[in-house]
């Protein structure tokens, strides 16, 4: 049998004995795959000296209808992102991303488009250029692949605020309901655009809490609020429930 090569990013790895280790890989046309890499640590073989979170490659893997991991067979690292580890604020972002992935995604669901934005993500991490848009543009993305993303329907275009329903998953108009949370008129125009493919025009404090809402709305999804996400986010708008999910996954 002949192994599938795919590119990949690693999200997650921990030994398994003192040569091998078990690895969460994202893969372009696969999408999240878990397996097995017998020998990655040795110095020589065909894993470029092991895996580190958050590096990419080419991976080569074999899947087995018996196993929850697939065989490894070679692994080709292509880019490390150092200022991952060099940036503090980068370092934070990028483990965001790489456990949102995790939590999200199931196994085998390939999600091309999301590969591509979350390498979009960490190259603008490495480069140090606009990681505010290049995070939300993830999150957006990570909402509209799972089926979870906010429904952008605006309920009063004349109003300067209005409310997200974090159970309903939309906005609607402001009525001070405690159970919703008040939003800048910015916040859903910046959405649009995403939505529209567009670049937001809006400026760096808009950018700002149009991915605090996201990363709220992530966390009611998961009913829970992930480590990586506060340490990006700080304090987000309390949790009330699990939303409705607004149309089934792509």
């Amino acid at each position: 049998m002949s192994a599938t090569i795919d590119q990949a990013l690693c999200i997650r790895h921990w030994d398994w004995s003192e040569t091998s280790q078990t690895v969460v890989l994202f893969t372009k046309t696969n999408g999240i795959l878990r397996g097995l890499a017998k020998g990655s640590k040795r110095d020589k073989g065909k894993f470029s000296g092991g895996f580190d979170v958050l590096s990419q490659g080419e991976i080569g893997f074999l899947l087995k209808r018996d196993s929850e991991l697939a065989t490894l067979t070679e692994w080709d690292v292509r880019e490390t992102f150092p200022a991952l580890r060099d940036n503090l604020r980068a370092n934070k972002a990028g483990w965001y991303a790489a456990d949102m992935l995790n939590r999200m995604l199931p196994a085998l669901d390939p999600h091309p488009g999301l590969y591509e934005m979350t390498l979009n993500l960490l190259r603008a991490l490495q480069l140090g250029s606009a990681p505010t848009l290049c995070l939300l543009r993830f999150q957006w993305s990570l909402l509209e692949e799972t089926g979870w993303r906010p429904e952008l329907t605006d309920p009063d275009p004349g109003a300067a605020t209005l409310a997200f329903d974090p159970v309903a998953g939309k906005f609607t108009v402001d009525s001070g309901d405690p159970n919703c949370w008040r939003i800048r008129r910015g916040t859903i125009l910046t959405l649009e655009s995403l939505a529209c493919n567009m670049d937001p025009s809006s400026d760096e404090e808009s950018l700002v809490r149009a991915n605090r809402l996201l990363a709220a709305h992530l966390r009611n999804v998961l009913a829970e609020e992930p480590m990586t996400m506060a340490a990006v986010f700080g304090a987000l708008p309390t949790s009330v429930q699990k939303p409705t999910r607004i149309r089934s996954a792509s």
